[in-house]
């Protein structure tokens, strides 16, 4: 039996797992009508690929998910991911708890060369040297009973990722990489990853306008939105969609009149029950005093004069990603690069770990003349400048 509909098998598969030294874990959920993904699924294989698919929305019997929990959350197990960030946050929303320790394959395999975003099915390809099919990608993964074709779609996901893992595990041994996965993981284990502040919601929305007040009445208009949204259980749209709520913030409406003016608010929805707490909203944020006021920060523009440094080190990156057969990206972002360039003396992502290593250690002397970068045989090179 591939699917798992009932307590008993639940605690019997998970038992059966309690003493491997990995499990790949996968999940199927839907969100385009909820705030909170809605879990259908959840696949679990052992090394062995005697893969489960645990059917959380069972008709049989209501799952008590509690073994999951514990195989999540055994110090002793590894729990393999792709792209994890989705699915912990659904752990994390049932459980309460961050599964650990975890490994994610995505970030593996950009360690090992396979580019900036490596892909599940790009993966499967490359190394199962599978092609996936995708005919299943868009399932409505709620509707019962699931088709044999459903199931061994999603269960393909977790036995594959055993033969990515173990693929990229070789090459990472080989390298001798394997703490830089577990090392980029760790940011994964951050709560604030997965626990939404309301009053900071603001801060997603595509600003026009940096004034003050106008931030302050925005600022309350996304706390209110991102609260109903959660209360309710559905997309933030649904409440009030980006446009409306910035128009709101920007004109500023006291009157059910003004407020039938704004863009997404019909006259009805301004004189209901809606246009009173909306009204409500944007009063108090108007009547918020000025010394509380929030403010965008002040973003300097970067220095001429730190053009052309910022460049070579943009170079020295790409040479680095190449020689060390790592995806640019992960080791540096623009935005790390202008920092580091901006203030070398930092304590700085780039002056740590494995990153140092293969790069900011070069960065530095980069930046005190002490190497430079030559083309020889059409191949940019970087060479030594003595003193």
């Amino acid at each position: 039996m591939t699917i798992i509909t009932t307590n008993s098998e639940l605690r019997s598969f998970c038992q059966s797992l309690s003493s491997e030294p990995f499990i790949t874990v996968d999940t199927e959920f839907l969100r385009e009508k909820t705030y909170y993904a809605k879990l259908c699924l959840i696949q679990i294989s052992g090394p062995d690929k005697d893969a489960r698919a645990i059917d959380v929305l069972s008709t049989e019997e209501e799952l008590d998910l509690t073994p999951i929990w514990d195989l999540m959350n055994n110090p002793s197990i590894l729990k393999v991911f792709h792209a994890a960030r989705q699915d912990i946050e659904i752990i994390v929303n049932l459980s309460g708890k961050i599964p650990s320790p975890i490994y994610d394959t995505q970030i593996a395999a950009m360690v090992c060369g396979y580019g900036e975003q490596a892909g599940y099915e790009a993966l499967v390809t490359s190394i199962c040297e599978i092609k996936v099919d995708k005919s299943s990608q868009f399932t409505d993964w709620s509707h019962r009973p699931l088709s044999k074709k459903q199931l061994n779609y999603a269960l393909a996901d977790v036995t594959h990722l055993i033969d990515i893992y173990l693929h990229l595990e070789d090459q990472l041994n080989k390298k001798n990489r394997h703490n830089w996965v577990i090392e980029e993981a760790q940011a994964l284990t951050d709560i604030n990853l997965y626990e939404i502040d309301p009053n900071e919601t603001w801060r997603r929305l595509k600003i026009r306008s940096a004034k003050p007040k106008d931030l302050a009445v925005m600022k309350e208009l996304a706390a209110w939105r991102e609260t109903e949204a959660q209360r309710k259980d559905v997309p933030r749209a649904r409440i009030l969609k980006d446009e409306t709520l910035l128009d709101l913030a920007y004109q500023k409406p006291s009157t059910e009149e003004e407020l039938a003016r704004i863009r997404g608010i019909s006259k009805d929805m301004a004189k209901g029950k809606f246009g009173k707490l909306i009204l409500g909203v944007v009063n108090k944020g108007v009547n918020i005093p000025e010394d509380q006021w929030p403010k965008l920060p002040n973003k300097k523009p970067f220095p001429p004069k730190l053009a052309a440094s910022l460049e070579m080190l943009k170079m020295l990156l790409k040479i680095k990603a190449a020689e060390n057969d790592v995806a640019a990206k992960l080791i540096a972002s623009s935005s790390d690069l202008e920092e580091y360039v901006q203030n070398p003396d930092s304590s700085h992502l780039l002056t740590h770990g494995w990153r140092d290593e293969i790069f900011g250690h070069d960065a530095r002397k980069m930046l005190e003349g002490k190497i430079g970068l030559t083309i020889h045989k059409n191949k940019i090179r970087q060479i030594e400048i003595p003193d």
